[in-house]
């Protein structure tokens, strides 16, 4: 069983920062990509970044340039630097990692959700 808690979401002006993280634990052999999802109102869940073991990362067209991600591996911890955030940032914003158990096998965790609200 793994766990992975979020923490960081909050209410933020137009323009300001914030900096989501989510660590993993629990019956953890090793722990592979890691990333963030985000779902508005009324829409489709969406990418936001990923990054691999090895700190590959990868972004949204939408937040290159304004949204860093990066992960502690000591920590099992994945961290999204958020900056110059827009109003259609606004949503709540989902964690996962694939993580290998001790028997060997690869599967998908997901955090709680954390709200991200930008206001104009």
């Amino acid at each position: 069983q793994v766990q992975l808690v979020e923490s960081g979401g909050g209410l933020v002006q137009a323009g300001g920062s914030l900096r989501l993280s989510c660590a993993a634990s629990g019956s953890i052999f090793r722990v592979n990509a890691m990333g963030w999802y985000r779902q508005a109102p009324g829409k489709q869940r969406e990418l936001v970044a990923a990054i691999t073991s090895g700190s590959t990362t990868s972004y949204a067209d939408s937040v290159k340039g304004r949204f860093t991600i990066s992960r502690d591996n000591a920590k099992n911890t994945v961290y999204l630097q958020m900056n110059s955030l827009k109003p259609e940032d606004t949503a709540v914003y989902y964690c996962y990692a694939d993580v290998t158990n001790y028997s060997r096998s690869t599967s998908r965790s997901w955090g709680q959700g954390t709200q991200v609200t930008v206001s104009s």
